[in-house]
């Protein structure tokens, strides 16, 4: 599918000013997407579990203005004005423009707020870029624009591509595909589609507790990191094992294989590690607790038999799975045992969830 597609024709209808609001969840990567072309194009697909508490809630808010001479919006984090965002938000504006041409016939207010820390690797910039991708395509299916079957969420998901990677993931649920694979039809580098082949019962409503090893905003972004497999000596090797863990998974999901789901999963996030260990200039975002977390679990899961296992995104902190049925047991390791890592003692019980949601429309 070409980009083209998601070019509108002329604009049929018009309206003046309204407001909606979208709740997107984060989600967190089992296969990890870690280097980009041009364009927020992937070098390997992902897949991920879509969260359910941790998300972002947007509401935007929009009236026509006299003059469509540049782009024109103020944006709230939890009430306070943020400045400091806008910079991001008109740079994914003028990249989705030409998608999205009514974007400098409005004045935005762009109000949102989290459940969880910003800037910490819980993928704030997902559940954002997704929240706010989806309003704006409320607004253009008021402007009454011919489209195909899934086309507002396929639209949608392509436009959060254009914001952050990683937020094309963050729209559908419960397994989420982006990228690519010779073995997923309708697979795509231009955007997330669910998971379509069988899923056992054994990863239905999984469990996903995230560890709050450090809440602070990472040293290095996302965006430094990607950029830093250009040239890396390991980074053809590492897509080809992306590529192959995805096809792995496949079976691993319809037959309920959780002792390979275990092994996938911890090595994808090892190696997402790793290759920012081993890049130049090289960086490491886990912290000391980060480690300890990792060995407990060995431990535990070693002594009791357990299912559950770890991974981890772009920053310290330990997202801890598990199946539903061991919830109990899990759950008391984490308050017995890995609370004490945790900063302040903060930590997130989550769970694998179904994608967002349209909270108000007002016009």
């Amino acid at each position: 599918m070409q980009e083209t597609r998601f070019i509108p024709k002329a604009y049929t209808s018009s309206i003046e000013n309204g407001s909606f609001t979208w709740s997107s969840p984060s989600n967190i990567a089992l296969v990890k997407y870690w280097g980009k072309k041009e364009h927020q194009i992937p070098e390997n697909p992902s897949v991920s579990f879509t969260l359910d508490n941790c998300k972002t809630t947007t509401t935007l808010s929009f009236s026509k203005k006299e003059s469509s001479d540049d782009f024109s919006f103020d944006v709230f984090l939890d009430g306070d004005k943020k400045d400091d965002f806008k910079l991001k938000i008109e740079a994914f504006f003028k990249r989705i423009e030409a998608y999205l041409p009514f974007l400098r016939d409005y004045y935005f207010k762009i109000e949102t707020s989290n459940t969880f820390p910003h800037s910490s690797g819980i993928a704030s910039s997902a559940s954002g870029m997704s929240a706010l991708a989806l309003c704006l395509m409320s607004i253009e299916e008021e402007l009454d624009v011919d489209h195909f079957d899934d086309y507002f969420f396929q639209k949608a998901s392509f436009l959060a591509r254009l914001g952050s990677g990683s937020a094309c993931r963050s729209l559908e649920g419960d397994l989420v595909v982006w990228g690519k694979h010779d073995e997923i039809d309708g697979s795509s580098d231009l955007f997330g589609v669910k998971y379509p082949f069988e899923v056992h019962q054994n990863f239905k409503n999984y469990q996903d507790t995230i560890l709050l090893v450090d809440k602070g905003e990472k040293q290095v972004s996302s965006t430094v990191g990607h950029n830093l497999m250009y040239g890396h000596p390991f980074a053809q090797e590492r897509f080809k094992q992306a590529h192959e863990n995805l096809s792995s998974l496949i079976s691993v999901f319809k037959e309920g294989d959780l002792d390979t789901f275990i092994e996938i999963v911890e090595s994808e996030a090892l190696t997402l590690h790793a290759m920012m260990m081993t890049s130049m200039p090289y960086f490491i975002l886990m912290k000391p607790n980060t480690l300890e977390i990792i060995n407990k679990i060995w431990s535990f899961r070693k002594k009791t038999g357990s299912k559950v296992c770890f991974t981890l995104d772009a920053g310290a902190n330990v997202h801890v799975l598990y199946p539903k049925n061991e919830s109990k047991q899990v759950c008391g390791f984490i308050k017995n045992e890995l609370v004490a890592y945790c900063q302040n003692g903060h930590y997130i019980c989550d769970r694998i969830g179904f994608g967002a949601k349209q909270l108000t429309i007002e016009n």
